[in-house]
């Protein structure tokens, strides 16, 4: 039950202890699981670290050719080599990605809605599990839309793709969207991660908000941080930073990479705060010094 008016009850999220229940396998909520499942989330997630450098590239599926990913068979050999997960469509999968890369797969399971529309909420589930074996893929990604028009449906994509998951052994990632009129507040993050981590997701994908370090510790499940729009070097790095050293286990990183001048040097700057240790200044660094050995001519913007 809901606080009741009157009688509210503090909040405590325990910030100063770590997740409890992360023994033996030490992905955050996944100890119940199988071994199928296990084994899917161990090829996502660094052993050592704990953490994931994530490569968005799904963009086209509602935005068609986006400025950087033009040719995906030029841009993908490069970076292939720094990223841990390739998040993107079937049909990007089978076309331009070298089979033999073996690399984890976030697959685009949810189609339906594009540019030109007015409203993205309304998606339908469009990749069965049986597709996703075919694939071999570590995880099913599922737009939800909590508090737009098309929660409801976007819930039952969430709720059928996790039915399929746990009958196939096969992860979910959850996909937190905002809309143009939805808030990224702290309040907003906490509701939707939560949710989606009680519905059955075994991974989230959402966005840093202030106060990131309780959105974190209320969700049982890692959370992965996703880039959005395209900003200056230096404030992805921090973006970077905050989200890890705030709780998150990932950074999803698609337009701050590929439409960046110096791609790749700006790729492995991001593994160097996701396993590496450094901080955003550090990587800023380590980032800007990647760029005078290509012979670039700054940092980018």
């Amino acid at each position: 039950m809901a606080d009741l008016d009157n009688l509210k009850v503090p909040h405590d999220y325990h910030l100063d202890k770590p997740f409890a229940n992360n023994r033996p396998f030490y992905v955050k909520g996944a100890n119940a699981l199988d071994w199928g499942m296990k084994k899917h989330l161990a090829n996502i997630f660094n052993p050592k670290s704990g953490n994931t450098v994530m490569f968005a590239f799904d963009h086209g599926y509602f935005m068609g050719a986006v400025s950087g990913l033009e040719r995906l068979d030029l841009v993908l050999p490069k970076l292939m080599p720094h990223i841990d997960v390739l998040m993107c469509t079937r049909g990007a999968l089978r076309t331009c990605v070298d089979p033999a890369c073996r690399k984890a797969v976030a697959l685009r399971a949810t189609s339906g809605s594009s540019m030109v529309q007015d409203d993205l909420s309304h998606e339908i589930l469009a990749v069965d599990a049986e597709e996703a074996v075919r694939l071999n893929a570590d995880c099913l990604a599922v737009q939800t839309f909590i508090g737009a028009d098309g929660q409801l449906s976007s819930l039952q994509n969430l709720e059928q793709a996790v039915n399929l998951g746990q009958r196939y052994s096969i992860p979910v990632l959850g996909v937190v969207a905002v809309g143009k009129e939805m808030e990224r507040t702290q309040k907003y993050f906490k509701l939707a991660t939560r949710m989606l981590a009680e519905l059955g997701a075994n991974i989230i994908k959402t966005y840093y908000c202030e106060g990131f370090d309780e959105v974190a510790a209320a969700c049982p499940v890692p959370l992965v941080v996703a880039g959005g729009r395209k900003l200056p070097e230096q404030e992805a790095l921090k973006l970077c930073y905050d989200s890890i050293s705030h709780g998150a286990r990932g950074v999803d990183m698609g337009r701050n990479i590929f439409q960046s001048y110096h791609a790749v040097s700006m790729i492995k700057a991001v593994r160097k705060i996701v396993h590496g240790g450094l901080n955003d200044q550090e990587a800023y660094e380590y980032y800007k010094a990647e760029v005078a050995k290509e012979g670039g001519e700054g940092a980018g913007s």
